[in-house]
């Protein structure tokens, strides 16, 4: 009989305000998945593992804060956990740069299975300075990382993330420095949050997080979709979870405005105008990086031609987006 894996919570690295929080994370079987191992089959391995995850469903967890209070929950049939709550009196847990750290356990015990770290799994939420100017809303796929949505059949895609290793994925030339001017704002040293948001399964969590920390992002939450809804058939009238991450990030931050940030090979255009549309005085500027498509390219170029509702900038370099937040006063 072959031995199981022991128990883990993965936390989520979400966002909050000084009254409430957004707390997102998964419980299943540890796989124990080292990004930092080389080899082909290493990474054969690791991929297969990372979706073929035994979940831990319907299950009681509780999350406790820096003061001792304690809020419960429960994981749902994919082993998801959210909280999404009022709780009064945060900014003083928040550290000096403005994440709240909490922790997280299984109420109930596992006589036969073993829980790693001792049944305590840490978490950070980021509460967002109350001084922020802006706060920036970034895809991740062909916008910081080359990763080949627009090629024949997804095979770049395929390639790129099985063959791949974390730390040999190759960031967008100047990416990093751009969003980390970005963050320091007009003066060079605000706190302005920047928030990543992907189309990719929360199988890719900790692949992207050690990409993002190797390549010298600046931190910030990472709201990624559940697999579970890749095969599910949509209404017609439902909106993607990239763009419903967006708006509840908008509805949690009522007065602070937006810079978007995406790529112009798959539905980023589209998400953004609409997002545009319904909050003109919220967005403050779009950056479309332009993709190696030709016909996506002309699709996207004809969408924004005569577009005012807001300044967008489509861009080859970073340097071109740079020169434009310069300008504009977004950034030193």
């Amino acid at each position: 009989m072959f031995k199981k894996d022991p128990l883990q919570i993965i936390t989520f690295r979400s966002y909050g305000t000084s009254n409430h929080l957004y707390i997102k994370g998964r419980a299943l079987e540890d796989e124990n998945i080292d990004l930092s191992k080389k080899g082909f089959f290493t990474l054969l391995w690791n991929t297969y593992k990372r979706f073929e995850t035994d979940l831990i469903k319907n299950t009681p967890l509780k999350v406790t804060l820096p003061d001792g209070r304690i809020i419960q929950t429960k994981t749902d049939h994919h082993g998801y956990f959210l909280i999404d709550e009022t709780i009064e009196g945060l900014h003083p847990l928040v550290d000096e740069n403005g994440w709240l750290h909490y922790k997280i356990s299984f109420v109930e015990d596992f006589p036969k299975r073993k829980i790693q770290q001792n049944n305590s799994f840490k978490g950070e939420v980021m509460i967002t300075s109350e001084t922020a100017e802006f706060g920036v809303i970034s895809d991740v796929d062909d916008t910081i990382m080359h990763t080949g949505l627009t090629s024949r059949f997804k095979w770049k895609v395929l390639k790129n993330t099985v063959f791949k290793r974390a730390e040999k994925r190759i960031p967008l030339e100047g990416a990093a420095d751009f969003y980390e001017k970005l963050q320091n704002g007009s003066t060079g040293n605000q706190s302005n949050p920047i928030f990543y948001v992907s189309h990719s399964p929360w199988n890719l969590y900790r692949y992207l997080e050690y990409f993002l920390q190797k390549n010298h992002f600046p931190k910030g939450p990472i709201l990624l979709r559940s697999f579970g809804n890749i095969f599910q058939k949509k209404t017609q009238a439902e909106k993607p979870q990239k763009q419903k991450e967006i708006i509840n990030i908008l509805k949690t931050y009522p007065q602070l405005p937006f810079i978007l940030i995406g790529d112009s090979g798959e539905h980023d255009p589209d998400i953004y105008i609409e997002i545009a549309e319904s909050h003109p005085e919220r967005i403050l500027a779009i950056y479309m990086r332009s993709v190696n498509h030709s016909r996506k390219m002309l699709r996207v170029k004809g969408l924004f031609e005569n577009y005012e509702t807001v300044p967008v900038l489509l861009v080859s370099e970073s340097s071109a987006a740079v020169a434009h937040a310069h300008k504009q006063g977004f950034i030193q």
